[in-house]
């Protein structure tokens, strides 16, 4: 091998860096903010939700449209800090959510289940009637065509006895655009008033179209509604060209106020900004989950796997001596390395994804023990140390690779048939399982022979040649 110092210093890099990823006490690397190892529902517990559409039985859900509700719920569940969490759609009309170590669940489900159906509805002719509006649920109704449609189900909301019309025809209220062209929502502080507000921006084709409706209605009032609620109804004073507005929440007069209307106006800020549900949902079940594993079992596992990994270090270290302990290191940087991945994909840690990964560690000793024997077969030969390490590389690589991949394969179908309703269990075990074979193609072949290269020369230079040494 040409350079090995050169590969050595390599490795030790990667290594350090994986290290520093393992670490949970580091939580930012170049600037990035790093969270912490994902764990699963079966690890640390959490929330199971199952949610359905709050439609009628007779109204037929597009399968697209349930993905892309999913979609938005997932954002949702991102921005609340649980980026481990599993979404994904059952059927034709559920979802199933589940939230590991999630400790509020019932703020988690209020920002999951809220349809978040921002609307700017025309109130031009009732300036002297705000009053009798605001705080009261209207029934809307969206014109067609529209830039800005999230769905064809939002002109299909229940409405109740107390849902308003309006007062001079009797008809729903006329949407001139709803937010699902927002491009981004952010919750403020006014710095005089001391209230908070959402901040929000349109893009595309409400911009002009916004700049239109505001340029033709100078002096009418515009009601802001969401979910058919109508939040305020303020008098436009100019064109807005920009695409720029506020949306308020009122006056807080107490510090209790004030942080209920904060929670609020974060809470609000992160559904407009991960789009309104194209689909309403409700809840059908919730489920606290407890931990399959408890803390004392978790302690045990890792106990009983530090110790199995300590014993197929020792015995590569008696049986194949240089070369077993070539393998020792490699398996280290293997372990970290795979560890590190694990935090910065992120990966979330099941029962299923630690079992992939203690396989992975199986196969990487494999791939060292065929190296090994090919190696002593060419010592045996009468080769020397290092045409016999040239060799049995070259001819152990095959097998390796060809190994490899083919589980690599499998656990690819694997992965793609957890993506489906009911299985996604495999998915964690899958995913962990091609990272670790994957890494093995690296530290089986590149680490493990860097490591013996170094011996061979550390050996030609101290003139020791015992072959007993290769465990030949």
């Amino acid at each position: 091998m040409k350079r090995p110092t050169a590969w050595l210093i390599l490795i030790v890099a990667l290594t350090a860096v994986a290290v520093w990823f393992v670490v949970p006490s580091n939580d930012q690397f170049l600037g990035f903010q790093l969270h912490p190892q994902p764990l699963g529902l079966d690890v640390v517990g959490g929330l199971r939700v199952l949610l359905a559409a709050d439609l009628p039985a007779d109204v037929t859900i597009d399968a697209s449209e349930l993905q892309q509700t999913a979609n938005n719920v997932a954002k949702r569940v991102n921005a609340l800090g649980l980026g481990e969490a599993t979404i994904q759609t059952q059927g034709s009309r559920r979802i199933l959510v589940e939230l590991p170590g999630e400790s509020d669940p019932q703020r988690a489900i209020e920002t999951i289940q809220e349809t978040a159906l921002l609307e700017f509805v025309d109130f031009a002719g009732l300036r002297d009637q705000i009053s009798r509006f605001e705080g009261r649920r209207i029934h809307t109704q969206l014109p067609q065509p529209n830039p800005c449609v999230t769905s064809s189900f939002t002109q299909a909301r229940e409405t109740s006895a107390d849902t308003a019309l309006h007062p001079f025809n009797q008809l729903p209220f006329q949407t001139v655009m709803t937010g699902a062209c927002l491009s981004g929502a952010s919750a403020i502080r006014d710095p005089q008033r001391g209230q908070w507000e959402i901040a929000f921006e349109l893009q595309g084709e409400a911009v002009e179209l916004f700049a239109e409706y505001t340029a033709r209605h100078i002096g009418e009032p515009m009601a802001i509604v969401l979910d058919g609620w109508v939040l305020s109804a303020p008098i436009i004073n100019s064109a807005i060209t920009n695409g720029e507005g506020i949306i308020t929440l009122g006056i807080a007069n107490t510090p209790e106020e004030a942080e209920a209307q904060r929670l609020e106006a974060q809470q609000l800020a992160l559904q407009l900004r991960s789009g309104a549900l194209p689909i309403p949902l409700r809840v059908e079940s919730t489920q606290i989950v407890g931990a399959t594993l408890g803390q004392d079992s978790v302690a045990r596992s890792v106990r009983a796997g530090i110790v199995g990994i300590i014993v197929v270090l020792l015995f590569m270290l008696i049986y194949y001596r240089l070369p077993g302990l070539a393998a020792a290191l490699a398996l280290l940087v293997f372990m970290a390395l795979n560890l590190a991945s694990y935090r910065i994909l992120p990966v979330t840690l099941t029962l299923p994804a630690i079992t992939g990964f203690l396989i992975s560690v199986g196969t990487a000793v494999d791939g060292n023990i065929l190296i090994f024997e090919r190696i002593k077969e060419e010592l045996r030969a009468g080769q020397p140390l290092s045409e016999a390490l040239e060799m049995g590389f070259s001819r152990a690589w095959s097998a390796i690779l060809t190994s490899n991949l083919s589980t690599i394969l499998i656990a690819t179908i694997l992965f793609l048939f957890g993506q489906t309703p009911g299985a996604h269990i495999v998915s964690g075990f899958a995913l962990t399982l091609i990272i670790g074979l994957s890494l093995n193609l690296f530290t089986a072949v590149l680490v493990t022979r860097t490591f013996l290269s170094l011996f061979i020369a550390a050996m030609n230079r101290t003139q020791t040649r015992r072959v007993w040494l290769w465990g030949a």
